[in-house]
């Protein structure tokens, strides 16, 4: 009996109403009137003019309160309309656009009008959002082929989240239109600590000798032992040292065995044999510390450098001039903060120490403008970490212990391993370094403050007078306690951080 009714329907659709686009009354398809979305439309006053939104690959059944004979639709495409009786047409939504329909009764006189828009339909992904995020208030909406999401939630991980299943929806990730406020402190300071300590020890022993005869009252023969410090490649001075003895010729920094023979005769040779003994230690110390304080939105991010930079010849101008480029060196540090949760962060970071070093450093050779051109190297640490970690958390990001040591013996073959006399033809040289740097990391939620919250170095500082400066020394004026201060300037609204 239902099928005979749809089958009228139809028909009498194709023969009362010619305005009816030919090939919507040919896509018409019967429709389950239970599960159709029924809508009472009347045709008197204001209401002959309405808007609906109809969910893509739906049905709506539009209930009138006047017959209806003629239905126009503007584009067919979208929508499909089925006059089921003269008060009751189902409308058929096919393809995401808008568009409008004309209901006319028997005299022709236009007695409703829709404007319609079929939308993809989003109900479904609002209820999963809300299933799975129940803390959140996020809305849904339906914009042509896009999703719109609005509302709150109460960290940025939520809205990231709610981003992906709207992606997984439509997808494609473009057609997400992401419009969620986070709730909430979104504003990350990070402390770092960056303390480095560079001890370097280095030694050298050595015995230096030379002697002088002469053979047969004409004929000279000498001797000397000159032992290089390998690690080095010379000793750490050449004016240190203690020597023993005296060979004609001999200098203060050289040894010359036939110099003998060259102050016309005139030496007498008391002593022919010189002894020379180097003894050096050498002990240094590096104490570096940097503390950086940054400040970032939740998802940006921040960065910070205390160095400098130096330039690298990279190539040749069209006039044969180097160009150079410069590059950075110093205590970095680059963090991106996302606030997942109140009072819990997320946290990329990114350090680096370096300094200019010349072992690696490398020499142009080539035209004269740069040929000798030494072009330093860099020594660097550097750390990169993402970690999750509560307001206020700490954590050491880099803990670096390095200890290295060398020893280098050098002596006259065979003779230096002679028991008591061999310590006279062998040198040694030591050397230790020991490095150990520690990056150490803070994290807090900050909100904005006033600034006599805070305080700078340069507070209470006031210039010495000339009389100050000439007859007591001082750079800069003192006052007592109860003297007054130089006012420091204020500001006209809340600035600067807390930390929460």
């Amino acid at each position: 009996m239902l099928s005979r009714s749809i089958f009228l329907g139809l028909a009498l659709a194709l023969v009362a109403s010619a305005a009816i686009a030919p090939d919507a009354i040919a896509q018409a398809r019967p429709v389950n009137e239970a599960g159709a979305r029924v809508m009472q439309i009347s045709t008197r006053g204001a209401s002959s003019h309405q808007r609906i939104t109809l969910p893509l690959d739906k049905a709506a059944v539009v209930q009138l309160d006047a017959d209806a004979r003629d239905v126009l639709v503007s584009n067919p495409d979208l929508v499909d309309a089925v006059v089921r009786t003269p008060r009751r047409i189902f409308l058929l939504a096919t393809k995401v656009g808008q568009t409008n329909a004309f209901f006319f009764d028997a005299a022709g006189k236009q007695i409703l009008a829709l404007d319609i828009r079929v939308e993809k339909d989003v109900v479904d992904l609002g209820t999963l959002m809300k299933a799975s995020m129940p803390n959140s208030a996020i809305a849904v909406q339906a914009l042509n082929d896009n999703v719109v999401l609005t509302g709150s939630v109460g960290s940025a991980l939520e809205s990231s989240r709610a981003a992906e299943l709207a992606a997984k929806f439509t997808g494609d990730p473009k057609k997400v239109i992401n419009m969620i406020s986070v709730n909430g402190n979104q504003q990350v300071m990070l402390k770092v600590r960056i303390a480095e300590m560079d001890r370097n020890i280095a030694k050298q022993f050595g015995v230096n000798l030379a002697a002088a005869k002469i053979v047969g009252g004409s004929t000279p023969l000498a001797f000397s032992t000159a032992n290089q410090f390998n690690l080095v490649g010379q000793a750490l001075s050449d004016l240190s040292g203690v020597q023993a003895g005296q060979v004609c010729g001999f200098g203060s920094t050289a040894m010359n065995p036939f110099g003998a023979l060259s102050n016309g005769g005139n030496c007498l040779l008391k002593n022919n044999v010189q002894g020379q003994l180097q003894a050096l230690e050498r002990v240094g110390l590096v104490h570096m510390l940097a503390e950086p304080n940054l400040t970032a939105v939740t998802g940006e991010t921040a960065k910070f450098l205390a160095g400098g930079e130096f330039p690298v010849p990279a190539s040749r101008d069209r006039d044969g001039n180097i160009t150079v480029q410069f590059k950075q060196f110093g205590v970095g540090l680059s963090f991106t903060p996302v606030v997942i949760a109140p009072g819990r962060i997320s946290l990329q970071l990114s350090s680096e120490v370096s300094e200019l070093s010349n072992t690696g450093a490398f020499t142009l050779s080539g035209s004269n403008s740069t040929q000798g051109l030494t072009i330093p190297a860099l020594t660097v640490r550097r750390t990169q970490t993402t970690v999750e970690l509560p307001s206020g958390g700490s954590f050491a990001v880099a803990g670096l212990m390095q200890h290295n040591t060398k020893q280098v013996i050098d002596g006259f073959p065979g003779v230096k391993d002679l028991p008591v006399l061999g310590a006279l033809f062998r040198s040694r040289d030591f050397a230790d370094d020991q490095t150990e740097l520690v990056v150490l990391v803070s994290a807090y939620l900050v909100e904005p403050n006033a600034e006599s919250a805070f305080a700078s170095p340069t507070d209470g500082f006031v210039a010495p007078s000339d009389p100050e400066t000439l007859l007591l020394g001082r750079l800069n004026a003192t006052y007592k306690k109860n003297d007054d201060k130089p006012l420091a300037p204020r500001a006209s609204a809340p600035v600067g951080f807390v930390v929460r």
